[in-house]
């Protein structure tokens, strides 16, 4: 037995501070043997198990066991006989785990008031070492128990293990997401997409009798996520299934007992279900908890519990300002010029391009309606993930059949059909480049959808499932504008964002209708009023400027529209932190069409915002605007306007395979773009 004086338990304090304390009880009657979880305090009351007339008491014990006594006494020693107070509490803890069961002992001795022995109560210790572990720093690395393993903190200084949503599809036999794939049916490359966990044990080679270590998940959690177990089987013939991890926890098994190896470790996969959604904050909890046995046919009882956090990674849109990656555009049976200026911009700009045919368009034409990129992103993996519009037109199979893939994944949502409008096209879908807005940063910029005008009592919305999915992902605030005013509805058919290299790294395209009307004017007091619009459109009629600005009814209705885009422009300057130095007006005027007794807008001519961006190259609808000296004076203003960018324009001919179905560049084209640098878990929330 050691000798344990007041000095050395004053300075070792801290020691017994531990979070995780647990009542131990003392026998007289009975040697007790208990098992003590490294890290933890056993508390035991010394007047519960004192024989009557005690008045003094005096512990002993081994090496590796330390304790103090609570309150603490002026003494230097608990080996000769102390005074035993009402409130007098012992507080036990372990050095080091044990080697064999029960190789560790602590005794108290209990006196009366001659300091004769009445009895004494004998603990015969084991302990274990357990810990399970998950990469709570996000370095890319599992690390034995981070004490904030258990919480999520956002921020460069923060902590908390991340979760992909496995919505990748390793296998193309059969193709569907992995996490909804048959289990058997799974590569084990599956592994990869998922979360690393370890238990990590210490201690004797097993449990003493009838304890046991035990996984578990509440009900809600198990609905978003799937725990794998490393057999650590080696089967260098195998690699085309699941069978080395076996299942352990998910929805129809929320606890599972897992083996003790002694001085060793075990390996868990944890894969990702469900994005964060309306109904869930992102958070996963699971818990290993160690059972202690009572008796037969009596419930075993929990005396330790460790706890580990992870967030599911959030679905994360890529602004024009990020480097391209892919475009993609359709090929329809009409539009061979549109294609043609497509792959030569795209070759010259020096990336992929990748095109749909007919036989998986079926005629559908609108590629940046049927899907947006995205990505998902954590410190060990990452891959692109494409979500699918609930518009369902002919294009609806492609995301799923063709870009659904091994490390490309898929997500959608599916409202009810009367619930899906043209605003839930992904026209309607866009993102800002990062932004600062009174002294709040966006370091992966803001969402922008286009819902109807706040106080209209009828009019078309995005569908809440979509909406409320793109709030839930939280790390791109969306921002709601007004795009039920346009025809088709989308914001795209208004705004724009390009690179700038110089203020806040870029600029907000967006159409004025004033710009037009200046542009027009000004050609008409320099004495091409005669000039024509569309002159080199086959069947196409004509218009001169002059016939333009004698038009009563086409400015009152470019009034309203850019009363509309007035009213966005604030809220964008607004929500985004911009100046009116960070905006750029195209002249782009607009005419209402009657459409169910309402009147909305669609592009007079071409609409120039509505454009690709491929890095300093700009694929934009060609304008067909009035000449002066065989140059288009409209594409000759957005070439000024641009080029002080330093930015190229390349005019794409669009006007009857696009323009005239109510579209343009921009609605007939996606582009899959490089990810941000920046980490998403290190934004200050």
């Amino acid at each position: 037995m050691q000798s344990t004086s007041l000095p050395k338990f004053l300075r070792q304090k801290d020691e017994f501070s531990s979070q995780y304390t647990r009542t131990c009880r003392l026998d007289v009657e009975k040697r007790q043997s208990v098992l003590y979880v490294l890290g933890t305090t056993l508390k035991a009351s010394l007047n519960r198990s004192a024989p009557p007339k005690t008045k003094y008491f005096s512990v002993k014990c081994t090496d590796n066991v330390q304790y103090i006594i609570s309150p603490l006494l002026q003494t230097t020693s608990y080996l000769s006989p102390v005074p035993l107070m009402d409130n007098s509490v012992l507080l036990i803890t372990m050095k080091e785990a044990s080697v064999h069961e029960n190789d560790n002992k602590l005794s108290v001795w209990y006196y009366d008031a001659d300091k004769t022995v009445l009895d004494k109560a004998v603990l015969h210790l084991t302990g274990v070492d357990i810990s399970l572990d998950v990469d709570a720093d996000r370095d890319g690395f599992v690390e034995k128990n981070n004490p904030n393993k258990n919480t999520w903190k956002w921020g460069p200084h923060g902590h908390g293990a991340i979760l992909l949503v496995n919505c990748d599809a390793e296998s193309l036999y059969k193709k569907r997401p992995d996490h909804e794939r048959n289990i058997k049916r799974r590569m084990s490359s599956d592994v990869k997409d998922m979360s690393p966990m370890v238990l990590r044990t210490k201690g004797p080679a097993k449990l003493p009798e009838g304890y046991k270590l035990v996984l578990h998940i509440c009900q809600s959690d198990g609905e978003k996520i799937r725990v794998f177990i490393s057999s650590g089987k080696r089967d260098k013939n195998i690699h085309t299934d699941m069978d080395h991890y076996p299942l352990v926890l998910y929805s129809a098994s929320l606890s599972k007992e897992i083996p003790y190896l002694g001085n060793d470790e075990i390996k868990f996969y944890v894969e990702g279900v469900k994005f964060p959604d309306k109904d869930f904050d992102g958070l996963i909890h699971i818990n290993l908890s160690l059972l202690e046995p009572i008796s037969e046919g009596i419930p075993e009882t929990p005396i330790f519990t460790d706890a580990v956090v992870f967030r599911v990674a959030p679905w994360i849109m890529t602004p024009n300002t990020l480097r391209p990656v892919e475009v993609f555009v359709c090929s329809t049976k009409d539009n061979y010029k549109f294609l043609k200026g497509m792959k030569s911009l795209v070759e010259s700009s020096g990336y992929k391009l990748k095109i749909c045919h007919e036989y998986m368009n079926r005629g559908d034409r609108w590629m940046q309606d049927e899907l947006e990129f995205g990505y998902i992103d954590s410190p060990h993996h990452g891959f692109p993930v494409v979500l699918d519009s609930p518009r369902d037109q002919q294009l609806d199979d492609f995301p799923y059949d063709v870009l659904l893939g091994p490390d490309f994944g898929y997500v959608t949502r599916e409202p009810k059909r009367k619930d899906v409008s043209s605003l839930d096209s992904f026209g309607n879908l866009e993102v800002s480049p990062p932004v600062t807005v009174n002294g709040k940063h966006y370091p992966l910029g803001r969402i922008i959808i286009g819902v109807a005008f706040p106080t209209a009592s009828k009019g078309r919305n995005m569908t809440k499932m979509v909406q409320d999915f793109l709030w839930a992902q939280t790390v791109q605030e969306p921002i709601a504008l007004f795009s039920d005013w346009l025809e088709v509805g989308h914001v795209d058919e208004f705004m724009s964002f390009v690179p700038a290299k110089d203020r806040k790294g870029f600029r907000l395209l967006l159409a004025s209708p004033d710009a037009g009307y200046k542009l027009f004017k000004n050609l008409q007091n320099d004495g091409h009023g005669d000039a024509k619009l569309f002159e080199d459109i086959p069947d196409e009629p004509t218009i001169t400027v002059n016939e333009i600005l004698a038009d009563k009814i086409l400015q009152d209705e470019n009034n309203y529209s850019q009363s509309c885009i007035d009213w966005n422009r604030d809220v964008l300057k607004r929500e985004l932190g911009l100046d009116d130095e960070d905006i750029i007006d195209l002249p782009v005027l607009f005419k209402l069409v009657e459409d169910g007794g309402q009147y909305r807008a669609l592009a007079y001519y071409p609409d120039m915002v509505n454009m690709i961006v491929l890095g300093e190259n700009l694929g934009i609808p060609k304008p067909f605007g009035p000449k002066v000296n065989g140059v288009c004076a409209l594409e000759q203003e957005m070439v000024s306007l641009m080029g002080n960018l330093g930015l190229t324009c390349t005019f794409i001919d669009d006007f009857t395979s696009y323009h005239k179905l109510m579209g343009e560049v921009h609605c007939g084209s996606n582009v899959r773009r490089s990810p941000f640098d920046f980490k998403w878990w290190n934004m200050e929330m």
